[in-house]
């Protein structure tokens, strides 16, 4: 049997008609087939199936439709075309201030909004303190919501959203007004909610939390669905469409890689890439990376290093365009793509002025593995200074596995750090 679908949508699209002047408006009432609109398709044929309980980040720029897909799952705005489909109870933590009235107090609203969202006055009774001791704002329960800073807002709507037994939560990026002990907070709420098998759909501008977070990923570009898949895969593809829309340049065609892979592994078997995806201004490019063990040795596509051994890794760059400055670095990353050890040239007091096209250079870091057993993918970037924009990133330049400890420790965090520990028996 295949898994249940929480969410469903079939060929839904979304206009919104636009006019040069509010007079036009009227117009078109009262004179009907006398229309100066413009339509502005927001969404344009989205198909998607979310299965129950899983959890699915939203990606896309400002103005790709992604709140206004957000909201048509949440039932808050109707579709102009299309079918959708939700199973459960739906709570959904929208734009600030969605929901409630800024008249009433934040005690009126907890129970406003929970009969919007389907509990009955005893329910909501019964959940009143745990919502409030959630919220943490004090007096300020029994104060016009009006009154409540943005951070104070999103604590109460967050409280009420995430204890009104949701069977689907929507978030779009509320939670980044909040403080940073909410934030940590309101995370560990939501991944007890995504344990306890509740559909979940996440839409923010922070990658690391998309990459933790969600089992999946939807990327929304002009409207539509650009690409789906992994949360890692589609970040990259993200950042890398981000990057080349600002540069104003073409990205790098198949062909392209494949011929500049080839050249690179001719000339060298150094550059091992398992689907890499590179982006940049291209000043300068990375022409070969290479990671050597402790003896010095290649272990070619599939290197195996042990437990905390150290590594070297070798960085060779060409300069095509005068460069200001640079800076050469790299992550070692989990399959998730979440960044576990990494530098570069400045943090190691090692900076690099000024470079003219031409110059060669090659990059040497020497560091340890202290992680636990399992695969690890490298990314390896350049650029002229902290603020301008890469000259190349290679995202997972390859892939690398780590062995278990010889010392028989169970590693149970993903680095595991030399320490003491003293154990005392206090008297009296």
């Amino acid at each position: 049997m295949g898994e249940e679908i929480a969410i469903s949508l079939k060929n839904v699209s979304k206009c919104f008609k636009r006019y040069a002047r509010p007079v036009d408006r009227l117009k078109e009432i009262l004179l009907p087939g006398k229309s100066t609109d413009n339509e502005f398709w927001a969404l344009q044929d989205i198909n998607l199936e979310i299965p129950k309980g899983k959890t699915v980040g939203i990606v896309g720029r400002n103005g790709s439709g992604k709140s206004t897909l957000l909201q048509i799952i949440a039932g808050t705005l109707t579709p102009t075309t299309g079918e959708v489909q939700v199973k459960g109870r739906v709570s959904a933590l929208l734009e600030l201030g969605s929901g409630f009235n800024p008249e009433f107090t934040g005690r009126q609203n907890v129970f406003f909004n929970g009969r919007l969202l389907g509990l009955n006055q005893k329910e909501i009774e019964d959940k009143f303190d745990e919502i409030a001791g959630f919220a943490d704002i004090g007096d300020f329960i029994d104060q016009p919501v009006k009154t409540y800073s943005s951070g104070m807002f999103v604590r109460l709507a967050f409280a009420v959203a995430v204890n009104v037994d949701p069977e689907v939560f929507i978030v779009d990026e509320a939670l980044a007004v909040g403080d940073v002990v909410f934030q940590h907070r309101s995370m560990r709420r939501m991944r007890a909610l995504m344990d306890s098998g509740v559909t979940t759909l996440f839409v923010s501008h922070d990658s690391g939390a998309i990459k933790t977070l969600c089992n999946s990923a939807v990327m929304i570009h002009q409207g539509k669905i650009y690409t789906s898949g992994s949360p890692n895969a589609v970040i990259i593809k993200y950042i890398k469409l981000v990057t080349e829309t600002e540069l104003g340049i073409a990205p790098i065609n198949e062909e392209q890689q494949t011929n500049s892979d080839v050249n690179q592994n001719t000339a060298r078997q150094t550059l091992v890439k398992v689907n890499p995806t590179r982006r940049g201004s291209r000043k300068a490019l990375i022409e070969s990376i290479e990671m050597l063990n402790q003896w010095g040795e290649n272990h070619g596509e599939t290197p195996i290093f042990g437990f905390n051994e150290q590594v070297t890794l070798l960085v060779e760059l060409q300069v095509y365009e005068p460069l200001q400055g640079c800076i050469v670095g790299f992550f070692v990353c989990d399959k998730n793509g979440n960044e576990l050890i990494g530098s570069n040239t400045i943090e190691e007091n090692c900076p690099i002025g000024k470079l003219e096209p031409g110059t060669g250079l090659e990059v040497v870091f020497k560091f340890h593995l202290p992680l636990r057993p399992g695969s690890y993918s490298l990314t390896v970037a350049g650029a002229e200074n902290y603020t301008a924009m890469t000259f190349d990133w290679i995202d997972n330049a390859f892939v690398f596995q780590v062995l278990p400890s010889n010392t028989g420790k169970r590693i149970t965090a993903w680095v595991d750090l030399p320490m003491s520990v003293k154990v005392s028996t206090l008297v009296g």
